[in-house]
């Protein structure tokens, strides 16, 4: 268990060394009974004798958010977030915390695919890709309000297919219009799932922008560590952002069934785990170096249970990497 490995009081003083540095580190989502015991404490969430789970997803961020500094909204990728939802989230969480976004699909997706919750739309183009009044309207001026408390918004793009886009250049140049429209005081970051678009252009249009390329780790895509080499492939010298998924070449399907319920690590990915403690060096050597005239933002990692079946252990092994944890044979 990582509560009686790693004293949380210290997994969270490393956490916000590296916040303190401009580095910050969470998961994916937080709502996984998997992590009672390590870092959810199940009695605060027994009602009438028995472990309530609306309970647990209503009010754990509170508690999540008490050793760490940021995690990754995956919930904005399936509806517009409210204000209501929004500030809710920030009542659960101290100052100093930032949530990372994923931006809802229906600016993202090109095509919908056919699943229950697209309905009548499923297969069907998007009239909405890439709006960016919508994603003004519909997003950001639900953020605003809180806008000290967002950190990074990744637009995740899923694989697109030839209906989608003939060529390449063609999304790069709708990409290129779309952040044009785009109020540049919010961090932006796009993750692709098409290996062929890590090109010069696509890099470019980024970098113009002041928008990061999201290194993934991903089924068809390339490592973090083997995006990492491409040259042009960090975008913006002003922050990194970086989500440890998958491992390439496994099906998210698999993942889950291998991995849940994300209570222990079921395979280690030492790959993944160098290259965020790569990541994390390089940016802390960053703030460190960058004069009072540098813009430096927050940069974000974030991992997710379906890398290694249990993301609170693959931070601490992180952290360890990085000399801010001790070592334990748990991990190893």
């Amino acid at each position: 268990m990582l509560g009686s490995t790693f004293p949380l009081d210290d997994l969270r003083e490393a956490l916000t060394q590296l916040a303190d540095q401009n580095v910050f580190i969470g998961t994916s989502s937080w709502k996984y009974p998997g992590w009672l015991g390590q870092l959810y404490d199940e009695q605060r969430y027994i009602y009438r004798g028995r472990f309530s789970e609306t309970r647990f997803e209503r009010d754990c961020l509170e508690e999540y958010a008490r050793i760490f500094r940021t995690v990754c909204v995956d919930a904005g990728y399936y509806r517009f977030p409210s204000p209501k939802y929004i500030d809710g989230l920030v009542q659960q969480t101290p100052p100093g915390f930032k949530f990372g976004f994923k931006v809802t699909d229906e600016i993202t997706t090109r095509t919908f695919s056919k699943l229950p919750r697209h309905g009548a739309r499923g297969g069907q183009p998007n009239e909405n890709f890439l709006n960016a009044d919508l994603f003004k309207s519909a997003f950001l001026a639900s953020c605003a309000p809180h806008q000290d408390r967002i950190g990074v918004l990744i637009f995740e793009f899923s694989h697109f297919h030839p209906r989608d886009f003939e060529r390449g250049r063609d999304f790069v140049h709708a990409l290129d219009h779309f952040f044009e429209e785009l109020p540049t005081d919010w961090q932006y970051g796009v993750e692709i799932r098409n290996r062929n678009l890590l090109q010069p252009p696509y890099f470019e249009v980024l970098r113009r922008h002041g928008v990061a390329h999201v290194y993934n780790n991903w089924q068809r895509m390339p490592s973090v560590a083997e995006q990492m080499q491409i040259e042009g492939s960090q975008t913006t010298d002003a922050f990194t952002a970086a989500r440890f998924l998958l491992k390439p070449g496994r099906q998210y399907q698999q993942a889950v069934e291998s991995f849940s319920p994300y209570d222990r690590t079921r395979e280690i990915n030492e790959e993944a785990r160098q290259a965020a403690a790569q990541l994390t060096r390089m940016r802390t050597e960053a703030a460190a170096k960058a004069s009072t005239q540098t813009k430096v933002r927050p940069s974000f990692l974030f991992i997710n249970n379906r890398l290694e079946g249990n993301a609170l252990h693959t931070i601490a092994a992180i952290l360890q990497k990085l000399g801010l944890l001790k070592k334990s044979g748990i991990l190893e």
